[in-house]
């Protein structure tokens, strides 16, 4: 779908698009508060730049799997489902905002300056590899 969004327009329509969709199958975010709908946008923005840079669907794949892996299933600090087995149940007592609540990390701050940094990160690598001799974007 990116990749048709993005050969039929460009790349920010495919990963506007794209960004729509995954934060909307991720409604969950929404019963918790805008940190978690920030947190799985931001998530989606930094995986789609990640797509564009590394032209190569393994990569999103392997972020969000590790993201799930770890988060989840290892640590329990992410709250994807009720029926999802962890190793430990990682929970953080104190501010909401840090800890995320009931949303876990997946509501807390912390990963939304995480996504912004990462975000930031992959924008300055496509944006020294993106540009021609004339200061044209090739986006």
């Amino acid at each position: 779908m990116f990749q048709s969004f993005k050969s039929n327009y460009n790349s920010i329509v495919a990963i506007i698009v794209s960004t729509l969709i995954f934060t909307t199958l991720h409604g969950g975010a929404f019963e918790v508060g805008i940190i978690a709908v920030l947190n799985v946008l931001t998530m989606s923005i930094f995986v789609s730049l990640l797509l564009v840079y590394t032209n190569a669907l393994i990569a999103p794949i392997i972020v969000h799997f590790i993201w799930n892996a770890v988060g989840c299933l290892y640590l329990g600090g992410v709250s994807l489902a009720d029926d999802y087995p962890n190793l430990w149940n990682c929970t953080f007592t104190g501010s909401k905002l840090i800890t995320g609540g009931i949303a876990k990390i997946e509501g807390s701050i912390i990963v939304l300056a995480m996504n912004i940094i990462m975000i930031i990160i992959v924008g300055v690598m496509i944006s020294r590899g993106r540009f021609s001799n004339q200061g044209k974007w090739i986006f």
